[in-house]
């Protein structure tokens, strides 16, 4: 069975207590793990302030995973996710090779995660004055 990388990040209803929240990671780490997939990586971000206002929240606790999995089985994650009332939104990115050949260099630390600072060192150089 043919498997492709992906990448899925959901927000979980952060007004839910903690055991909550927890149970809720896990039970979709679970069925990951029911469906055949290799998890590579689970994030878990924590409360984090929404960029918008979604039914009345303006902040959610942020899980990202990175899993193989085969195509079928992400119809039925997020279907799960959909009818869910504890996760507010997912998105779930199926990477190309470009993307898998970037993933492979943040694990080696050549790229950095997060890039608001390599454009803050930028700025520095660059500066119109």
């Amino acid at each position: 069975m043919k498997k492709n990388y992906y990448e899925q990040l959901f927000v979980i209803n952060a007004v839910i207590d903690e055991e909550q929240i927890k149970a809720t990671v896990q039970k979709y780490v679970d069925f990951l793990k029911e469906n055949e997939c290799e998890i590579d990586e689970v994030n878990e971000w924590g409360i984090q302030r929404l960029a918008y206002e979604i039914d009345g929240k303006r902040s959610g606790y942020y899980v990202n995973v990175y899993f193989n999995a085969p195509a079928e089985v992400i119809a039925r994650l997020e279907r799960m996710q959909t009818i869910d009332d504890d996760v507010i939104r997912f998105m779930t990115i199926k990477y190309d090779n470009k993307m898998m050949r970037h993933r492979e260099l943040q694990r080696k630390g050549a790229v950095p995660e997060v890039f608001p600072e390599v454009v803050e060192e930028d700025d520095d150089k660059d500066s119109d004055n």
